[in-house]
């Protein structure tokens, strides 16, 4: 497979995970605004901290309110990461490798594209936001589905895998980061008490908050939420699961191409620490700190995998 046709599929898949991560933030940062209305300004900063976009956002706006964060995350075109930017270079990406792909997974993704320059040609009503952002999850999972359920599983599939589970395992990565260590800025402060609000919140930004109630009751431990969103490999959004599933579609790749690269090495390094690791040694030797290293390493994984499939070329 040509290198550019390798990185238009794993960047198009990216960038449909990215939309939806983004969709689901505001939705949990616009429920706890709705409900904890003191709160409204620091939740909606934290959300932009999380969707990396708060530099950016205070660059070119005086305050933050719910509104203007809405709009700036789903629909400014100067915010490079707003869902309508990813959505259309989803698209891009998707007519670049569009023989690689079937006509579902073309239709599925050009259709998601259309739903949503319409939907986000305007800024959005805070009576239709529940709405729009549930047309969001939507699409991104229509696309998945005709990837899942039409795709022939060779590279062309580990690719697009391999985009969806980078980017997954980051917004996961970043969402604990930003929400835990501001709450809990020192191991010394783990198991004392915190609202159940923000706690939800980051089980609800993963869709993981009747998961979690299944296995752990309606207990909210920080401790059980941490390990529950990095270690569980049961879970499809925490790190082990990311990972588990970035390491099978490289495997599948070097199997294919008969060859092993350094990209597979950096990515086995990342599953066995979360493999072997536990999470009393993670907040013994620092959670941001954890964190911090896994984002530097998943960063530079989807770096190396560029270099090593040549994507520039």
């Amino acid at each position: 497979m040509l290198g550019k046709t390798a990185g238009g599929l794993m960047w198009m898949f990216r960038y449909m995970e990215r939309s939806e991560n983004i969709a689901r933030l505001v939705e949990t940062g616009q429920r706890i605004a709705l409900t904890r209305p003191d709160r409204a300004e620091g939740e909606w900063a934290s959300v932009l901290k999380t969707a990396s976009a708060y530099d950016a956002y205070m660059a070119s706006h005086d305050e933050i309110t719910g509104d203007q964060v809405v709009d700036w995350l789903l629909r400014n075109k100067d915010n490079s990461s707003c869902v309508l930017n990813c959505i259309e270079n989803a698209r891009t990406n998707a007519r670049l490798v569009r023989t690689g792909l079937t006509r579902e997974v073309w239709e599925a993704v050009n259709e998601c594209w259309m739903t949503l320059k319409d939907e986000l040609a305007r800024k959005v009503a805070s009576k239709d936001l529940p709405r729009v952002l549930g047309i969001i999850k939507q699409r991104s999972a229509f696309v998945r589905g005709a990837l899942h359920g039409t795709m022939l599983r060779r590279d062309v599939y580990d690719f697009a895998r391999l985009g969806t589970f980078i980017e997954r395992a980051d917004a996961t990565a970043r969402l604990l980061d930003v929400k835990y260590y501001v709450l809990l800025p020192s191991a010394a402060g783990v198991g004392s008490p915190l609202d159940n609000a923000q706690w939800e919140m980051i089980l609800r930004s993963v869709a993981a908050e009747g998961a979690f109630r299944a296995l752990h009751g309606r207990t909210r431990r920080p401790t059980d939420i941490a390990r529950f969103l990095m270690l569980d490999g049961r879970l499809p959004r925490s790190l082990a699961f990311c990972y588990a599933k970035i390491g099978d579609n490289l495997r599948y790749l070097e199997s294919d191409y008969g060859i092993r690269l350094p990209s597979h090495d950096l990515a086995d390094t990342i599953c066995k620490d979360l493999e072997h690791t536990t999470i009393e040694t993670i907040f013994e030797t620092g959670l941001h700190q954890f964190l911090q290293r896994f984002l530097s390493q998943n960063s530079q994984l989807a770096a190396q995998i560029e270099r090593d499939y040549r994507f520039s070329q």
